[in-house]
Order: structure tokens, then C-alpha cells, then sequence
């Protein structure tokens, strides 16, 4: 995706380097429409520069800070010495990550995408979430819900989420707690089934959770939540224990909730 318009001063782009003169360089903006900024020799390092050619090659791809734009007169002025490699490093994910979604869009979409439908779904999918592949990824973790302050079609929300569960790789936080349950009532083995039932969610868990409940050693049981995010994890796992109790006491049992494992090393 390329924008149309111009960058602003201050902004981080990403460009190839095209052409090296002894005053300076010339560099083909990668994210903007047919836009070529100038980087002068001053602005290519720090010190003292005896051949520009020492600094940097034709065809290399760099991130250059926008000085200043003269759209009057095409021109944008570029430094390269003023972006730090830690700048640089997320920039250039950035910039790759754009690509990736870009590729998606095509997978959603097909080749042969109209350029006005491809501005209707991207403009939608940048005012929802700030970039292609931010839309990509939420909506591969929240499915639908990532795109219902949207105009989009059904039609077309559902391609986008099929394209992003398919193909972006969500990182995911794992949490883990314990419940001890123990029933000394009539109920007793039944009751403490019914109470891990009711901890698995009795198959009812969010999109985008994955929930498991294991045996630790009499009365502890372990919960297991992998999930998009700490908050949403930690909901989750507090949850699946609440529920556990709740369900224990219900039927005349004992329960508690604790982070830290309580019985001996397995």
C-alpha cells in the first residue's frame, strides 16, 4: 500500500536509495505514491564526509527522517544521520509488516481488486485500527468484533477475517492459577466433575482463549490460560476459578482460588 499524499516533517519514511552524487543522494519513498526525496551530504552522517559513497550504496533500503516538504516545487528534504538504530529497527518492521497485510489484501480480495474497492477497505480498515496489518491481527484474535465499527460488508468482513486467521500469527500470553476443591457432602466425586465442568466454561470460552484444567495433586487442580493478552488472560483465569467455586459450594463443597501452587512437586 502507498499513500497518495505527501510525508511531514518529522516523519520516519522508508526508502531506496536511487541515485549517489557528490552533494548528496536521491531516495525513492517506498510508502508514498512516485515521491523522491534528496538526502544532502550534510545530512548523511555525523562528521565529516569524504565519499558518500562510503555511507551508503545504490538499491539500499533506509530510513530517513523527513526535514522538510516543498510541494511546490517537488521537493523533500531527508537526513539519514538523525535516525537512531532503534528508530530504524521498528520503522523497517513497520514498513514490513504493511507488506505482509498488503499481500493479505490480495488474498482476501484476489489480484484483480479494483484500486477503488482497495481504498474503500483500506480506508476502513485504517480508521478502525491505525494500519493494515494492526486490522489483520485483530481481527485473526477477535474475529468479527475487530471490524463492527466498520462499513464493510459481511460479505467482505468475513474475507478479511478468514485471510487473518489463516495467516498472521498472533503472540499469545499464557497465565496459570490453581482452585482447590474438596466436597465432603453427598455430592462428592460428582460435585468436584461438576465444578471442573463449570471451570472449563461447560464448553463456553471467548474467542481467542484457550482454557485448560488439570489435576495437580488432592484438592489442587491447575488452570491454564493461554490468551491474546495479559488482561484478557487474567480475566479469564479469575473467571474459570470463580466459576469452580461457586459450582463446589453449590453443591455443598469447599473452594478457594490461589496464583501459587499449594501441593508438593509433581
Amino acid at each position: 500500500m502507498k499513500y497518495s499524499g505527501w510525508p511531514d516533517p518529522g516523519e520516519l519514511v522508508v526508502g531506496k536509495i536511487d541515485e549517489i552524487e557528490d552533494f548528496g543522494v536521491f531516495v525513492d519513498l517506498e510508502e508514498y505514491e512516485d515521491k523522491r526525496g534528496l538526502i544532502h551530504i550534510s545530512e548523511v552522517a555525523s562528521g565529516w564526509i569524504k565519499n558518500v559513497r562510503d555511507h551508503v550504496r545504490e538499491g539500499q533500503i533506509a530510513v530517513c527522517k523527513v526535514l522538510d516538504v516543498d510541494e511546490s516545487s517537488q521537493q523533500i528534504d531527508l537526513s539519514l544521520k538523525d535516525v537512531n538504530d532503534h528508530q530504524r529497527s521498528d520503522k523497517i518492521q513497520e514498513w514490513k509488516n504493511e507488506q505482509k497485510a498488503d499481500n493479505w489484501m490480495e488474498l482476501a480480495f484476489g489480484e484483480d481488486l479494483e484500486d477503488d474497492r482497495y481504498v474503500e477497505i483500506t480506508g476502513e480498515l485504517l480508521g478502525a485500527h491505525g494500519s493494515l496489518y494492526d486490522s489483520f491481527k485483530e481481527a485473526a484474535i477477535h474475529g468479527e468484533e475487530a471490524l463492527e465499527g466498520t462499513d464493510l460488508s459481511d460479505a467482505d468482513v468475513d474475507a478479511i477475517v478468514e485471510t487473518a486467521r489463516e495467516n498472521v500469527s498472533v503472540p499469545y500470553v499464557n497465565v496459570t492459577g490453581y482452585v482447590d476443591l474438596e466436597n465432603a457432602s453427598e455430592a462428592g466425586v460428582d460435585g468436584i466433575r461438576e465444578a471442573l465442568k463449570a471451570a472449563e466454561g461447560n464448553g463456553d470460552i471467548p474467542e481467542g482463549v484457550d482454557l485448560e484444567v488439570t489435576y495437580v495433586g488432592a484438592p489442587e487442580y491447575r488452570i491454564k490460560v493461554q490468551a491474546p493478552n495479559y488482561k484478557t488472560a487474567e480475566a479469564s483465569l479469575e473467571e474459570s476459578a470463580g466459576r469452580a467455586v461457586a459450582a463446589i459450594e453449590s453443591e455443598g463443597g469447599e473452594g478457594e482460588y490461589h496464583r501459587e501452587r499449594h501441593s508438593d512437586d509433581e
